[in-house]
């Protein structure tokens, strides 16, 4: 009796042993590059010692190492080490398609940067919408890459949830449905300097779990924050946290034009998910007119996401009284600037750059060199406690000032704002879009009260 039960515990072992493991493949053998394609650019790769290694070249776009398997739900693991100054990532959920860009590869990568910035672990849509979750949203992260030595990758992406660690440091939480499938590439970044060209990244010990990844998944901390990337919506964390939709994405809901008691019936469009400033003169509030929200608020912390066509001009005020400059021109109020600095004259007028993208304009000038990326979405975010402003760029601060104080009153007396009195000192005011007659997008309009 007692053997029959050892035999029937041992059966139970062995049996909740078998489905409490992973079940990996090995998507490198160690000897030879089967099972990849290389796609985009012309640097080399290589197998020495049991590693992939990628060298860096001149004069050639980013290329990419790709599985010749297409991959949906998974866990991936592997093991990098990267040459400093040289950036580089690991697509997964990726594709390379005539119809986008010619066979550009696109899609979700998880970044190695061994540079000061310390984002590594962050996730980059490649070609696409640029930085869904950088490392200031999770500044405990820095610390995990290891300079000069091997460090452990692990990539869960089951469903909408993303979540990457380095070195068993959580790193980034995202949830993002735009694709649900593709293959996984390891990258090495374009280099433009003759410096950085030689330089190598590896990769070993590269293996995917794809059965039953649901019940393997490695627990998150519920304090990382979590970015969520689906348009036009929130999460459960965020209504939690909350923060509320300013625009629902579909209606004109909440808004007015900033001299009208309705929304525009003109320069303005709705078109699949984006709210658009029509292109019309280039003149400031001369088409449509500006926009404002119907509520007024006071501490808040805003995002907005923008796209500008090239030589485009608007921004988002705040501390905006409607009652004010009911003539010609915008309405007036503290202004995150929006413009093509490179195209658009406006960039040289003001003082020292303080008319530039992210700046508060004609007051304080955001740096020269910020996360701008031409041609694609980019994150301003607003956050007001008080007197105290912040305006921050794709989750980089590029601005910080004090409403009211002396140097505050100083500035404006210099600007074009000194004929209005108290300017910027109001306790609450309206939200804005500017129409300057420029086509800019936006989208995912979000603020959460403090």
């Amino acid at each position: 009796m007692k053997k029959r039960n050892l035999i029937v515990l041992v059966i139970l072992a062995v049996s909740f042993s078998s489905f409490s493991q992973e079940k990996w493949d090995l998507l490198f053998n160690g000897k030879n590059l089967k099972g990849f394609k290389k796609l985009n650019g012309t640097a080399e790769y290589i197998v020495k010692d049991g590693a992939i290694i990628g060298t860096s070249k001149l004069n050639t776009p980013n290329t990419f190492l790709a599985t010749e398997k297409n991959y949906g739900d998974f866990i991936l693991e592997l093991e990098f080490k990267v040459d400093k100054g040289l950036n580089s990532g690991i697509q997964f959920r990726s594709n390379s398609l005539k119809e986008y860009k010619d066979f550009r590869v696109h899609g979700y990568q998880y970044e190695i940067d061994p540079s000061e910035r310390a984002w590594s672990g962050g996730v980059y849509d490649e070609a696409r919408r640029g930085w869904l979750y950088t490392m200031e949203k999770n500044p405990a992260a820095k610390t995990a890459y290891k300079a000069g030595e091997w460090n452990k990758v692990r990539i869960e992406s089951i469903g909408s949830n993303i979540h990457t660690w380095l070195n068993d440091i959580p790193c980034s939480n995202l949830m993002d449905n735009l694709t649900a499938t593709g293959f996984i590439a390891l990258q090495v970044h374009a280099v433009n300097k003759p410096e950085d060209e030689g330089k190598t990244v590896q990769w070993k010990n590269i293996r995917i779990c794809t059965t039953d990844v649901q019940n393997f998944r490695k627990p998150f901390p519920a304090g990382v924050f979590q970015a969520y990337c689906i348009d036009n919506s929130l999460s459960d964390a965020e209504r939690e946290a909350g923060w509320k939709l300013l625009w629902d994405g579909k209606t004109t809901e909440g808004w007015r034009g900033a001299k009208l008691t309705s929304f525009p019936d003109k320069g303005w469009a709705i078109d699949n998910g984006l709210l658009k400033v029509m292109n019309s003169t280039g003149g400031e509030s001369a088409n449509g007119g500006d926009i404002v929200t119907t509520k007024k608020y006071k501490n808040f912390e805003l995002s907005v996401d923008f796209m500008i066509t090239d030589g485009a001009n608007s921004g988002i005020k705040y501390f905006v009284d409607t009652e004010v400059n009911k003539g010609e021109g915008s309405s007036i109020g503290c202004e995150y600037q929006i413009l093509d600095d490179k195209l658009h004259p406006d960039a040289k007028l003001g003082v020292n750059g303080n008319r530039t993208l992210g700046s508060l304009y004609d007051l304080i000038p955001a740096p020269e060199n910020k996360p701008f990326r031409k041609g694609f979405f980019n994150t301003a975010r607003i956050v007001v406690k008080g007197s105290k402003v912040e305006h921050y760029l794709n989750d980089v601060k590029i601005v910080e000032y004090e409403r009211g104080s002396q140097m505050w009153k100083a500035l404006v007396a210099c600007s074009k704002y000194a004929k209005w009195p108290n300017f910027g000192e109001a306790a609450e005011g309206n939200i804005l879009l500017q129409d300057h007659g420029n086509e800019v997008s936006f989208k995912n309009i979000k603020i959460k009260e403090l």
